[in-house]
């Protein structure tokens, strides 16, 4: 049973990271493709109806977790309470930035505010980034459980880390490359003329330097984390994961079709998601020092019972949302008009 959660919950984090990685994308973006008033409505528009829907599965992930698994959620929330802070206060700024810049017309205020959002949408993209690298590397957890995590100290991923090194940084900035990458793909889908030839342009420069960054983090984790390497080598079924990424990654820049680009990219994000996860595998939150002090599927779970009683109503409140979003998304197929609101 811990195990069916470990997955509920990785499939929920790996959802919210393709719908919600789109919208940050695009506002990372929407600076460079967009030149005019009427071309930064129409990026905006390409997002508009849906991102904040896209959140709810961030939600739905923090509170499977906290039901699921409440040692993990104690002891995560508490050791990164700094960056959590952080991260809510960009998807505050992020959400109102698109709400207050249609409030006045003025050559000061909607540029602020265009500002605004690409920072906290490019942060956002860092921070996530930076936070599956801390969770990969491992903290310095102690017999309770619990640990504390400066911003930095030497900058090297050792036995008293920071939540910034080397490590960290690099996946945060191979996030932030692929989610740029994720935003560009969706704009060009939705959008015609300039803007789509812009944010065409922008997905394929950037596309190299991904395939640079994947390349890099794989041979970094499997460094950083050995017990990854004891997963795959237990496991090797679990090859395919990554396979599956290095087939997405590769469709997202060869298929000429954008439809079918945007979905080889989200193939390409889900396949490495679920391959950090199968590797991580029993643990959901290593330590960097003892690894028998390691949060694992069995140490911090809820009692059975509850995780048994709990699936009854979790199976039909996803189906629900998962009907909801496929209807969304069917009722807003289709390109948006230029300049839209």
């Amino acid at each position: 049973m811990e195990t069916l959660w470990f997955s509920l919950v990785a499939v929920m984090i790996a959802l919210y990271v393709v719908l919600d990685g789109f919208d940050l994308g695009a506002g990372v973006i929407h600076l460079f493709v967009a030149r005019t008033e009427a071309e930064r409505r129409t990026v905006l528009a390409s997002i508009g109806p849906v991102w904040d829907g896209n959140e709810v599965w961030l939600l739905a992930g923090g509170g499977t977790l906290y039901f699921a698994f409440p040692a993990l959620y104690a002891s995560s929330f508490s050791g990164f309470y700094l960056p959590l802070m952080m991260v809510l206060w960009l998807l505050i700024l992020r959400g109102i930035s698109i709400e207050f810049r249609n409030h006045l017309q003025s050559a000061v205020w909607q540029p602020l505010w265009d500002t605004v959002f690409a920072g906290a949408s490019g942060l956002l993209a860092i921070f996530f980034g930076a936070a599956l690298g801390n969770v990969v590397r491992g903290v310095p957890l102690d017999r309770a459980g619990e640990f504390f995590l400066p911003l930095w100290t030497d900058f090297a991923p050792g036995k008293d880390p920071g939540i910034l090194d080397w490590y960290t940084v690099l996946i945060a900035v191979v996030a932030l490359l692929a989610l740029t990458v994720h935003g560009a793909l969706w704009v060009a889908l939705k959008t015609e003329g300039e803007v789509h030839i812009r944010a065409r342009l922008v997905a394929k420069r950037l596309w190299w330097g991904l395939l640079a960054g994947v390349v890099a983090i794989t041979l970094a984790s499997f460094h950083v984390q050995p017990h990854l390497q004891e997963s795959f080598a237990e496991r090797p079924w679990g090859y395919v994961f990554p396979v599956i990424a290095l087939v997405g990654l590769v469709g997202a820049r060869m298929l000429d079709r954008q439809r079918d680009a945007f979905l080889c990219s989200c193939l390409f994000l889900i396949a490495m998601l679920v391959s950090a996860a199968f590797g991580l595998y029993p643990y959901v939150l290593p330590s960097n020092g003892d690894p028998a002090m390691s949060l694992t599927v069995a140490n911090s779970a809820a009692a059975p019972y509850g995780l048994r009683v709990g699936l009854y109503w979790f199976i039909p409140g996803l189906l629900l949302t998962t009907g909801y979003f496929v209807y969304t998304y069917r009722s807003l197929s289709g390109k948006v008009s230029s300049g839209a609101v």
